[in-house]
């Protein structure tokens, strides 16, 4: 099939007139030239599908249900929206019950419907966490660094484990980095951690944030701590949630510019993500959305009710370069899981996920290994 008339978004120069052809679900042909014939797309854009690395669900199912039929549900809400790929991220739980939720991936990406959007890796969010910025984690199933105990999930995972999240200032925590980042990229999250016990975690191997600003210390001119020490660390990506709730326009602003060309978007949805309002569950605690924002029954924010697309529109709204939005909701995450040679950008080869939208982003249509869904 043979796709005309287009702007189409390149990780180089951003947008470029021109098409592309796909063959047997995969980009075949990308050209930036005037071509006729085909299906003309009237000089609309062009984006590579989106890729979310921190979901825990949406459409009323989560990741950690350990339910297939729930994950497809989820999937395909993505995909709706213009989500093409995602890291299923799981909760603080027992280890029985994230082995669980590992299979689960592992068996939609093998029997995937054509409408659901692809799992192309696991999230590990817990539990080698702090109490202290424990958030909506649940604290009875803390535990401390247990590369063991990573390495049996990893195999259950047949290798679909991406990303794993450390505390920094725990026992033991950066052994465990130096042997979990032969599996997979290492994430310091959920930390109190100073400057120092922060650095030695990134120079042990460690190569990402997770959602910066949120369950970590702010950045003080004294104590620089977690953000100081991964934003000079120039391999360190940083994700960010960027809902307009968790964290400040202004602060999005900044973090783009703590972190240049290093930033990830994502989403952090719940269940909760595209469903009204009411009560819901979430690593077998209660939340409750309410106008948009889903709480803890204590008032912590918990995770998200909004999905990737919309947050990267957001972004652009509150002032950051949309050539660069794009990128940080695409090819960026497809790299933080191993997946840049597959997924994230339009090039000859890769898998045809893409989005049809207008100049200011708004989505027109989702194609999903070549098929419109």
């Amino acid at each position: 099939m043979l796709f005309t008339n287009a702007k189409v978004f390149t990780e180089e120069k951003g947008f470029v007139r021109g098409g592309f052809a796909v063959e047997e679900g995969r980009f075949a042909e990308v050209f930036f030239e005037e071509r006729e014939g085909g299906v003309d797309l009237g000089g609309a854009c062009v984006i590579p599908g989106l890729v979310d690395i921190h979901t825990h669900g949406a459409a009323g199912a989560d990741f950690s249900d350990g339910d297939v039929a729930g994950l497809a549900r989820m999937a395909r809400h993505l995909a709706k929206n213009g989500v093409t790929s995602f890291a299923p991220t799981s909760m603080t739980l027992p280890y029985e019950t994230l082995a669980q939720a590992f299979r689960t991936a592992v068996q939609l990406l093998k029997e995937r419907p054509e409408d659901c959007a692809r799992p192309m890796g696991i999230h590990m969010e817990g539990p080698f966490f702090s109490e202290k910025k424990k958030g909506a984690q649940n604290g009875a199933y803390l535990r401390l660094p247990d590369f063991a105990a990573f390495k049996e999930l990893y195999e259950v995972s047949e290798g679909l484990l991406r990303i794993v999240d450390v505390a920094p200032e725990l026992n033991g925590a950066a052994e465990f980095t130096r042997q979990a980042k032969e599996y997979c990229t290492v994430s310091v999250a959920h930390t109190d951690a100073d400057y120092e016990d922060t650095k030695a975690v990134y120079e042990a191997g460690a190569t990402h944030l997770t959602h910066l600003y949120n369950a970590m210390p702010g950045i003080h001119h004294r104590k620089p701590g977690v953000i100081g020490a991964a934003s000079e660390k120039e391999d360190v990506k940083a994700e960010i949630i960027c809902d307009g709730l968790h964290v400040h326009p202004s602060a999005i602003r900044m973090a783009f510019k703590l972190f240049p060309g290093r930033i990830c978007l994502i989403s952090d949805s719940l269940r909760c993500c595209g469903m009204p309002d009411g009560e819901y569950e979430l690593g077998g605690q209660q939340v409750f959305l309410s106008g948009g924002v889903a709480r803890l029954a204590d008032g912590t924010i918990a995770g998200a009710a909004s999905n990737l697309y919309t947050d990267m529109r957001n972004v652009v709204s509150f002032g950051i370069d949309r050539d660069e939005a794009i990128r940080a909701a695409t090819i960026r995450p497809a790299r933080e899981i191993g997946r840049g040679d597959e997924i994230g950008s339009i090039e000859a080869g890769k898998l045809a996920d893409f989005v049809i939208c207008g100049e200011d982003l708004a989505l027109r249509e989702v194609w999903l290994g070549g098929k419109k869904i």
